[in-house]
């Protein structure tokens, strides 16, 4: 038999006031819908501070994004926010459907730029349109107070021409009245601290919340970060190497992965995460468990705390 240590202690859930979010996207299909439904059910009961919906690029999927954070709203106990970009609208056309979210009883919204349709293309703003994500959140305030979101790049945004102009560019999104942001999804937790102790040099003092994104899709993630600019790890790597056609492996892999990035966060301050989940429920349930967070849901405030970090 072997002897208990005090290592074993290390396995005790962190249960310090920690909190999450979760996003979602609108479903294409009826089986897709169900997929998405079954997953807001069963991560509810969690507690999340808000759940956000996003809106495809160009603003192509407006009307599901719309009836899905509506839903969320009228029949559960979360509070919604819907995502909202101004790729290829005018200021008339954002403003019209900021309202309509704002008679439906939606108060929270995620402002962003946004991505043109095409992946390979650059974002050119409409002639008629807000120019960036800056002027979006100014725009948004004057439709109504709307409590407004953004994102935030640890390792630079694409199109940004520096790091130096891409953290001027977050500190405008805040000025112009969000109060939190959110980060693109990393893997490595010092590039978060990095980015971090350079924003509140930089006099950035609202919250930035990781972006924690489960990996369910090794080869996509992979595909997806180098559109987006974020790493990934040598190390990530040769974890999920074949594992392609071991799907439960691949879970338990990456449900390890993610839970051991909230737990270093979480030992170094961060107090709130929000999880990508890519509508899928099982990974996000077991990392939130693991933070030791189970407890009932409840309609959750707007407002959110600021992260420890």
């Amino acid at each position: 038999m072997t002897e208990s240590t005090d290592e074993s202690l290390q396995l005790t859930p962190i249960k310090s006031g920690l909190s999450v979010s979760f996003e979602f996207f609108p479903p294409k299909t009826a089986a897709m819908e169900e997929t998405l439904w079954a997953s807001i059910e069963r991560l509810a009961p969690i507690g999340p501070r808000f759940v956000s919906v996003t809106y495809g690029a160009g603003g192509s999927t407006r009307e599901r994004t719309h009836a899905t954070v509506k839903r969320v709203l009228d029949e559960t106990p979360l509070t919604p926010a819907a995502h909202l970009t101004c790729v290829d609208a005018t200021r008339q056309h954002v403003d019209a459907v900021a309202r309509r979210y704002h008679d439906a009883g939606i108060r929270h919204i995620v402002a962003l730029r946004g991505d043109p349709p095409d992946a390979k293309s650059r974002f050119t703003a409409h002639p008629d349109g807000y120019q960036n994500a800056a002027e979006l959140v100014s725009g948004l305030k004057r439709v109504a107070d709307f409590e407004l979101t953004v994102g935030a790049h640890p390792e630079v945004h694409p199109d940004a021409r520096s790091a130096e102009a891409d953290l001027d560019n977050l500190k405008a999104k805040l000025d112009a009245g969000a109060s939190r942001a959110i980060t693109q999804f990393f893997f490595d937790t010092g590039v978060y601290f990095r980015f971090l102790e350079r924003a509140r040099a930089a006099g950035i003092s609202a919250p930035i919340i990781p972006g924690i994104l489960p990996v369910t899709n090794f080869a996509a993630v992979q595909r997806f970060a180098a559109i987006c600019g974020a790493s990934v790890p040598g190390w990530m790597a040769e974890l999920f190497q074949g594992l392609d056609d071991s799907p439960d492996t691949r879970q338990l892999v990456a449900a390890t992965v993610a839970a051991e990035q909230c737990l270093a966060l979480a030992r170094q301050g961060v107090t709130e995460f929000h999880f990508y989940t890519l509508n899928r429920a099982e990974l996000t349930v077991a990392i939130c468990h693991r933070l030791g967070l189970k407890g009932g849901a409840t309609r959750s405030g707007a407002q959110s705390s600021a992260s420890g970090a």
